[in-house]
Order: structure tokens, then sequence, then C-alpha cells
């Protein structure tokens, strides 16, 4: 166990020299940690004897904000999660909500909410992957895939205005349809990113040198990473095939057909394969989803949000020339709806896993009680598992292969 003084001592057989092991901090201010999480790390030499995390420097209160709040003003806490595919976030609250009013949404509704929710799984794997590469000293590939990224974001931003942190879509839909240079940047994305993607693997998956620093980096095993309440792409890398989006659909994700990648051994290696599968799967999910978008005639391809006037703002022309609409605007953005009792939880496959909201209504107009399962939090406690008798250098590999969001490790 790490100490908090400079040096420690490792009980050696009687007649052996003694050596000393030094303690050091990796983070909070390294540039890998944020400034909001801290490892303390102790060293024979380079290699790694023990480690303790600390998660203490990020402490938002964010649940008992969300309580406190009307269930619209929640969906913007939700972005400060995940924020590298916040609209996951963003959907999943959405949709524990409906769960609570009993709302069911249209197909067109769900078939959008998953273009957007695996756009974003894309850029949240586009970002990790290629920051395992910039961490064993490959850049070029992060070049490559970045301005992709960058293109989901301008796609999101048509449709609401917003980039990283969305606030994307409402209760019970979209505040407004997609509109025709959304959707034409979507066919520009699936057009040209495969390629970027296959180049992006060119670069990595055979490289010698990347092979070398992450195969056999931070393993653990099937068993040991249900034991510490891992999911998604950290736990099937390890094996286990379990994703939400099978296991317990949403959003007609049943309506697709998609594989789910799994590794071996779950170490750094396997970790950055799935996810690079997880993102060929994406495309054909998003592929399948505009294709039947495209289909959908008559009245059903204009919807993109749910008749639920008491939860959803009207238009603004409306508000203007429309008693009924006036009401209800001023009810909503006041806050002045109460909401049903009950209990309930919803979960849906965030880009690091399985993101659940446990929500308990008493009938009034806020939470009562609110949770969110971050899957960062949870499995950031098997890092000291995963690191020990490792090289220093593994440290920040097998973090980065863990794709730890600073967010999601609210203390």
């Amino acid at each position: 166990m790490a100490t908090n003084t400079p040096y420690s001592h490792i009980p050696l057989p009687e007649g052996s020299i003694e050596k000393e092991t030094t303690t050091i901090n990796l983070g909070p201010t390294h540039p890998a940690t944020h400034g909001v999480f801290q490892n303390i790390l102790e060293l024979d030499g380079e290699k790694i004897v023990s480690a303790e995390q600390t998660i203490g420097y990020i402490h938002r209160a964010f649940e008992k904000i969300a309580e406190r709040r009307p269930l619209y003003q929640i969906t913007p806490l939700t972005d400060r999660l995940n924020y590298c595919s916040a609209p996951i976030n963003n959907m999943g609250w959405h949709m524990t909500c409906e769960k609570l009013l009993g709302i069911q949404t249209p197909k067109r509704v769900d078939y959008l909410r998953v273009i957007i929710m695996e756009l974003a799984r894309i850029a949240d794997h586009i970002i990790c992957n290629s920051v395992i590469g910039v961490d064993t000293g490959a850049f070029t590939g992060f070049l490559y895939v970045m301005q992709y990224r960058e293109l989901i974001y301008e796609i999101w931003e048509e449709v609401c205005g917003s980039r990283l942190t969305t606030n994307i879509g409402r209760i019970g839909g979209f505040e407004r349809d997609f509109n025709d240079i959304a959707f034409t940047k979507l066919e520009k994305f699936l057009d040209e990113f495969p390629a970027v993607l296959k180049e992006f693997e060119s670069l990595f998956t055979r490289n010698r040198i990347f092979m070398e620093r992450t195969i056999g980096a931070g393993p653990i095993s099937g068993e040991r990473a249900l034991n510490y309440g891992f999911t998604g792409p950290n736990l099937r890398a390890a094996g286990v095939d379990y994703d939400v989006r099978v296991h317990t659909p949403y959003s007609s994700y049943q309506d697709f057909e998609f594989s789910i990648p799994t590794g071996n051994t779950g170490d750094c290696y396997d970790r950055f394969l799935v996810r690079n599968g997880e993102m060929w799967e994406s495309i054909s999910i998003i592929r399948q989803a505009y294709r039947k978008l495209q289909d959908m005639k008559g009245d059903e391809a204009g919807i993109y949000h749910a008749d639920v006037p008491e939860y959803y703002l009207p238009e603004k022309k409306d508000v203007y020339t429309k008693m009924e609409a006036l009401i209800y605007h001023f009810k909503i953005v006041m806050g002045e709806i109460d909401i049903p009792p009950g209990e309930v939880y919803h979960s849906v496959e965030g880009g690091n896993g399985e993101l659940g909201f446990y929500l308990i209504s008493d009938g009034g107009r806020t939470p009562y009680r609110l949770h969110f399962r971050r899957p960062c939090f949870v499995y950031y406690q098997a890092y000291e598992e995963l690191v020990k008798g490792s090289m220093l250098s593994d440290a920040i590999i097998v973090m980065s292969s863990l794709n730890l969001i600073a967010g999601e490790m609210d203390g």
C-alpha cells in the first residue's frame, strides 16, 4: 500500500540488502489525469509495486443539484458526465423521464436518436483510440481521425446548435427536425469515414511498436471484470459480450442487425480492437437507421416528437398566436407541472458502458431522489489491480485504454 511519506520499505529475507521504494503522485496535475484525479504510485525502480487512486478533486454534487431541478432542466447536467459523447447522456435521461411519464415515442424519433447516439459512440471511440496512439508515441493516427470527430460535431450543430455539451433533444423527441444540411453532412460522414477508419487501423493494428506497448498491459479476466462491475468496451474486451442495446433494447435497437465485438485477455490491445470494431458496427447501424428514415412515407416521415404538450415546449410561433400554447410554455418554463409518483431505472449503452438513471418521484415537480450510474466511476476502482507489477510507462496507457472521463468521476 502506498504511503504519504517519500520512502517506504519492502521487507526482504534476512541477509539481503534492503531496497527502498519511491512514492510518486501521478496526477492530479498530470495531463492524463485532467487535474481532477490522483494516483499515488509506489515504485521499485520503474516497476509499480502498489497504487492508490483518489477522485476527491472533483465534487460538483450534480445529483443533488438535479434533485432541485424540473426534469427538462436536468438535461444540461447530464452533458457534463461523459462529455466526449454527451448526446448519449441526454437521450438516456429523456428515455428515463419517458418511462416514468408513460410516453411512447414514434419510430422516427427512435431512429433519429439511434443516429445521434451512434455518432456519439464513434466520436467517443475516436478520442479514446487516437489518444492511446498518442500515449504510445504515434501522433499521426490522431490527426487522421480527428477531422471526422469535427464533422460529427457539425452534424450535432445543425440539429441543436451545440457541439460538445449538446443539450440535444427533449422529452418526447427533438426540439426540431433534422434539416437538409444535417443529412448532407451525415451522408458525407458515411461516405468518407470508413476509408479513414481502415487507414487508422492499418497504422496501429499490426504495428510492432504499438503491439509491444499494449499487448499484456493492464489485462483483466472476464470474471474479475464482472466482479468489479465493468460494462461496455472494457468488459467486452475481457470476453463478456454484454451490451445494453442487445440485452435490454431501447429506442427500437431491436430493429437493427449488428454484432458485439469482444476480446480475450482484457488488455490495452484488446480494448483498442474492441472499440475499433464497435465503430464499424456503429457505421452499419447508422446506415440502417438512415435507410429506415428514407423509407418512411406520409405523416410518419415528418414526425420528430411525441404528442405530449405537458412536457414538450410548443413552437414559438404558436406561443405568440395561441393561448393554449402560451399556457403550456409558461408552465413548462416556470417548472409548474407535477410529475407522477414512481420509481424507475433506465440504462443505455454509453460510450464507456452501462449509463443508468435511477429516478424516484414523490409526485412533486422535481425528483425526490436521483442517481446516475457512471461507468467510469465504477471501473476506475480496478486501476490498482490493472497496473500493479507493470512499468511506470504502462500507467498512462492503461488509464487511456480504460477511457477514464473526469466528468464521471464526481466524488
